[in-house]
């Protein structure tokens, strides 16, 4: 509980840091601080599997699957490229979202703040679920497996007049139902007062409507994870240092979405392979050292491929 206790209360720091000190006002996040906060995050997310060998040497962590240090670094490193890999879907429905509710740029960064708070929780509880799940009931991991697969073909069949539109969400409609909604889009607080009645301004509906995809996302994400290691710890914080890093991520990507034209492919490969691992685990095992090359092959080849498609056309 000690270690749980520190690592959560370092990241809330991070958190706190952020937003009071280092974006305490509302402004536009340039590409050149975008790309340095995204490098700050890969940076500090790397170099903390150090740290999982190095508690993972000792007794300072519950080891209930008995893995070496080596191990569990990588699993650990192979957990958070996987979440890192699957963010780019997360990524462009977050700029669709900021796009139907005309958020302002400057706007942005704090509601992607909050929304990384709310996905801490929730995902903290479905990991929590998740890993429980797989400890008790072992055949799971065959349906995560499955469910994988699926999900994997159902991206690669589905038609691209397919949109997601935020204004026709249930969770719109809901919302709607319950509070007020203001469409002043220049607002920079998540409710106002107009003629004594309470309302949410736009950058509260936004931020709900991130929070339940996020839900939606991590229901491929978790059992990807858990597909790795069931260790509650480094499925934890793989996954919360590759949320953390989101942010910065998408500030840096979102006006280049379109050039990365082939990583879907890259995302339906890797969420193949993880599927087909976990349904193949007990006839073929594959070492974690080659489950990560598989996986940062496939996502190098997807932005290689996508890159020189871009420059080609242009």
């Amino acid at each position: 509980m000690l270690l749980w206790t520190l690592f959560i209360g370092t990241v809330l720091l991070f958190l706190a840091l952020d937003l009071g000190l280092f974006h305490k006002n509302a402004e536009i996040i340039s590409n050149k601080n975008a790309a340095k906060w995204t490098l700050i995050w890969v940076s500090v997310s790397l170099c903390f599997s150090g740290s999982i060998y190095l508690l993972y040497q000792t007794d300072a962590v519950n080891n209930p699957e008995k893995y070496s240090p080596l191990e569990a670094s990588l699993k650990y490193m192979t957990g958070y490229v996987v979440e890192l890999s699957l963010s780019a879907d997360n990524i462009f429905v977050i700029a669709v979202i900021f796009s139907a509710f005309k958020i302002a740029q400057k706007h942005q960064h704090r509601i992607l703040f909050w929304g990384i708070i709310g996905a801490i929780v929730f995902r903290g509880i479905l990991i929590f679920f998740g890993t429980l799940l797989v400890h008790q009931f072992e055949w799971i991991t065959y349906l995560f497996g499955a469910f994988l697969v699926f999900t994997a073909f159902k991206m690669l069949v589905k038609k691209d007049e397919e949109s997601f539109d935020p204004k026709k969400s249930t969770v719109y409609k809901l919302i709607g139902k319950f509070i007020p909604i203001s469409h002043a889009a220049n607002q920079n607080q998540f409710f106002i007062i107009d003629q004594g009645k309470r309302l949410a301004t736009p950058l509260f509906i936004a931020l709900v409507v991130i929070e339940v995809m996020d839900v939606v996302f991590a229901l491929d994400s978790v059992p990807a994870i858990l597909s790795i290691t069931a260790d509650p710890f480094l499925v934890f914080s793989s996954n919360i240092f590759a949320i953390l890093g989101l942010r910065s991520l998408y500030f840096f990507l979102a006006n280049m979405l379109t050039k990365f034209a082939y990583l879907e492919y890259s995302i339906i490969a890797i969420l193949s392979f993880i599927g087909l691992k976990m349904l193949v685990k007990d006839f073929l095992p594959i070492a974690e050292w080659l489950s990560l090359l598989i996986i940062v092959l496939s996502l190098g080849i997807g932005i290689f491929t996508s890159m020189h498609k871009a420059k080609s056309n242009v």
